[in-house]
């Protein structure tokens, strides 16, 4: 931009010199006509963060496991009831920062050993299993549990089990009432992969 407005002082065309150099036009008119003391106020910015901080560290001292998001809503709602300015997120982030006040990030979570290839289904029946259930509302309030094991080769219902309290070893391995099907207590005695997945 220096070297446009040096090449209009010197009497070259705007619209030449903003062909030429590939500039704004529009923008080599307001840089045009601004005043000789003016300057920029991005960065003039005030930047006494004092306060901020004074009050930063007052929220922290209280709860120490405040990120700066957190923090910044809490000054936020402080500084409209005291009808104060608002703070920037930004300029809570800066100055927490700048004072080695922010929180360690949290480390990445390792992906699982035991990840899902995506192939459940296998080629001979009884070598693994997989179980769900659902439950549902009945007319009368009461909530109806449903669990299931299937088995992955030919999807063959193996056990089921039905309550409307909740299940335990008796229920959910077929020595109860509302059950049937074969007891996997009993089927799994021929098993060498044992119960898959559930």
């Amino acid at each position: 931009m220096d070297s446009a407005r040096a090449l209009i002082a010197r009497g070259w065309g705007v619209s030449f010199v903003s062909r030429c150099l590939r500039v704004s036009r529009a923008q080599l008119h307001v840089i045009l006509r601004r005043a000789d003391d003016w300057k920029d106020g991005r960065r003039s910015r005030h930047t006494d963060d004092t306060d901020v901080l004074r009050r930063i560290h007052h929220v922290i001292g209280e709860l120490p496991t405040y990120g700066y998001r957190r923090v910044w809503a809490l000054l936020r709602r402080q500084t409209e009831l005291d009808g104060m300015p608002a703070i920037n997120a930004k300029r809570v982030y800066r100055i927490m920062r700048q004072n080695a006040l922010l929180l360690e990030r949290k480390p990445a979570v390792p992906p699982s050993k035991r990840a899902h290839t995506g192939r459940v289904a296998v080629k001979e029946s009884n070598q693994r299993w997989c179980s769900d259930g659902f439950e549902f509302r009945c007319d009368n309030g009461e909530k109806l549990r449903v669990t299931f094991a299937l088995d992955c080769c030919d999807r063959e219902a193996l056990h089921w089990a039905v309550t409307t309290g909740g299940f335990d070893s008796e229920n959910s391995t077929g020595r109860h009432a509302g059950s049937g099907g074969t007891p996997l207590w009993q089927r799994a005695s021929g098993v060498s992969s044992g119960v898959a997945d559930g």
